[in-house]
């Protein structure tokens, strides 16, 4: 069985798959072409086209992150070829953690104070009750569900959103462009963890993000392509202007890294953070891609990336 790697610490990848499977052959994209060539599976994050074009025998292809969105349309994508992709594998729990975070930067007004602060301006904002505060998650995937029950156990109701019905205890689930419309009407923060897919790409424009309360924020850990960047700047307002939305915690874009000149970077009630909500923690993803390789070469049944829906 030979593997080929591809992510940005890939020797530790090597290191640890070759030590989980003495009998593959472990080798990294920065390998000479000729050990590269001829694999049976691909283990990648971001693959570049020619990695992908030089292989003609594979097996699989496993997906070193949970978004698809980038190898379904890298050129040279070998048809037929199933793609897995990791679920979970720890991001869940990281997630978790920047979503709760900035649900509560919102809800405890730590917002209003950094900008007080600016003006040593002494002024306490009352606290209501989280059963005031309902959250939003847009995409009830693993990490999505996953998210959602977490903000649900901290104490504040969750409403989810899929595009098909789902079930989720604890969290009012609702599905569909009615169910969709109803969760932006009530929710004080709304969370997107959805895929990048057509259907997907900017869900919330200018006429979604205008459905939600006064004074709502957005916190968008999922995909850049959700967000319509230009609405969303309207919705805010500036420095001198009140918005529609109260603020956003962004941590992905259409464009990456984000331009320095972007205006998102300079708006006064945004948080920029660089595509680091749930980097893909090794021990717990190393486990789920081993347990990949052993299913697909005893031909165990697996489930694959549907490239027409695109997850």
């Amino acid at each position: 069985m030979k593997i080929v790697v591809h992510i940005n610490d890939a020797a530790e990848w090597q290191a640890a798959l070759s030590e989980a499977l003495p009998e593959a052959t472990v080798v990294t994209s920065d390998a000479p072409a000729e050990e590269r060539k001829n694999a049976d599976y691909l283990a990648a994050w971001k693959a570049p086209a020619h990695l992908l074009q030089e292989q003609a025998q594979l097996k699989g292809i496993i997906n070193l992150g949970a978004g698809v969105d980038y190898l379904l349309k890298t050129p040279g994508l070998p048809k037929e070829v199933p793609i897995v992709k990791l679920r979970d594998a720890g991001m869940g729990e990281l997630m978790a953690d920047y979503v709760l975070y900035g649900v509560l930067h919102f809800y405890r007004s730590m917002d209003r104070y950094a900008l007080q602060q600016t003006n040593a301006n002494w002024q306490p904002h009352s606290v209501v009750e989280k059963s005031q505060w309902p959250v939003g998650v847009l995409g009830l995937g693993a990490i999505g569900s996953f998210v959602a029950s977490a903000i649900q156990q901290a104490g504040f109701p969750v409403v989810g959103w899929s595009r098909t019905p789902k079930t989720l205890t604890g969290v009012r689930c609702l599905h569909g462009d009615d169910g969709l419309d109803e969760l932006l009407s009530q929710v004080q923060s709304v969370v997107t963890i959805l895929p990048d897919t057509a259907a997907t790409q900017g869900i919330l424009n200018a006429e979604r993000l205008s459905k939600l309360p006064q004074g709502a924020s957005v916190i968008n850990p999922g995909r850049g392509s959700l967000i319509d960047e230009q609405a969303l700047l309207d919705a805010l307002g500036n420095e001198t202007q009140t918005g529609h939305l109260r603020g956003a915690l962004l941590d992905v874009f259409s464009e990456e890294p984000l331009p320095s000149r972007h205006p998102l970077w300079q708006h006064p009630r945004v948080i920029v953070t660089p595509h680091m909500a749930a980097p893909t923690p090794l021990n717990d993803a190393i486990d789920q891609v081993i347990s990949y390789l052993r299913a697909f070469e005893s031909g165990e049944k697996l489930t694959t990336i549907n490239p027409d829906a695109g997850y």
